[in-house]
């Protein structure tokens, strides 16, 4: 079989039978086809026959090395693991004897601590949109759901009408790997919605093409938000507060989980509100609270102030 027909089986499978967000099968996509187009200028392993009699470890440590210098670890990292991916799915299906991937160690890499907002920050953030407005009280409900639930932005701008239920103070959440959960939200984030709602109310309810859902967070032309447009929202209100940090929207995801480890919560509970499928992924949080610790520390130590 050639390779190329190889990777659309695969992606097909990820779609279907792992149900991956469509995100993460364009990602894998994206890698095998480098990989695959590296392979075919070395004019070597252009079938999953050749694979299977000739590829060795040897092959994927020269094609990351190659890629060394010019690339991230991180990116290193990504591609060896859709490449590991790829080739444990043809040894599942009997088309290579071997897999090679677990052969190949993953580069070492600096995982960065998340990046954050303190709590005064926060509120100076969540009050700089101007609910006097439309768009004012939007802003305002989407900061204080992404700071009160610990949503990922993909599952903010995901979220429809039916997934709110504003008097019980849930909301429904479709996360990575097709996962749902529950997550609540607090006081604030139920009054900015109640607002929000007030205004949806009196426009005409808007559904998308092709199916009955109504999207809860729109932009003026009543269509759903995107990730990117809630990225932009959020540099437009940044620039008001006083810190003027650079933040992307999972800051207030960060900024969430480290507050409430802060405050005394259970990393488990943490862990559960986050979706996280391991705790380790979790457990970051544990650093930078106790990075925020030192920053306290040197700035209140009368030693320190010299």
């Amino acid at each position: 079989m050639e390779l190329d027909q190889a990777v659309l089986a695969f992606l097909e499978y990820l779609a279907k039978e792992r149900r991956y967000s469509a995100n993460t099968i364009r990602a894998y996509e994206v890698d095998l086809d480098r990989w695959i187009a590296h392979l075919k200028v070395k004019q070597e392993f252009l079938t999953t026959e050749s694979l299977s009699q000739a590829l060795e470890a040897a092959h994927l440590r020269f094609y990351l090395a190659s890629l060394y210098d010019t690339h991230e670890r991180s990116s290193l990292c990504r591609r060896l693991s859709a490449i590991r991916s790829f080739l444990r799915y043809l040894k599942l299906k009997g088309w290579v004897r071997r897999d090679i991937g677990i052969l190949v160690p993953t580069p070492r890499t600096k995982r960065p601590l998340p990046r954050f907002l303190k709590i005064e920050e926060i509120a100076e953030l969540i009050e700089a949109p101007d609910v006097l407005t439309q768009l004012g009280r939007r802003d305002r409900a989407i900061f204080e759901v992404l700071y009160g639930s610990g949503l990922r932005v993909s599952e903010l701008v995901g979220l429809d009408f039916d997934h709110v239920d504003l008097s019980g103070g849930w909301v429904r959440v479709m996360g990575k790997g097709s996962k749902e959960r529950t997550v609540p939200f607090g006081t604030p984030a139920k009054q900015a919605l109640a607002l929000y709602l007030e205004d949806r109310k009196n426009r005409a309810a808007v559904t998308e093409a092709g199916s009955n859902r109504r999207p809860l967070f729109v932009n003026f032309q009543g269509t759903r938000l995107t990730a990117r447009s809630v990225a932009r929202i959020l540099s437009k209100h940044l620039v008001r507060i006083a810190s003027a940090k650079t933040l992307s929207p999972h800051g207030l995801r960060h900024s969430f989980a480290t507050h409430l480890l802060a405050a005394g919560a259970d990393l488990r509970t943490i862990q559960e509100l986050l979706g996280h499928a391991r705790l380790s992924t979790t457990q970051r949080y544990t650093h930078v609270d106790l990075g925020a610790l030192m920053d306290d520390y040197r700035n209140a130590h009368p030693l320190n102030k010299k």
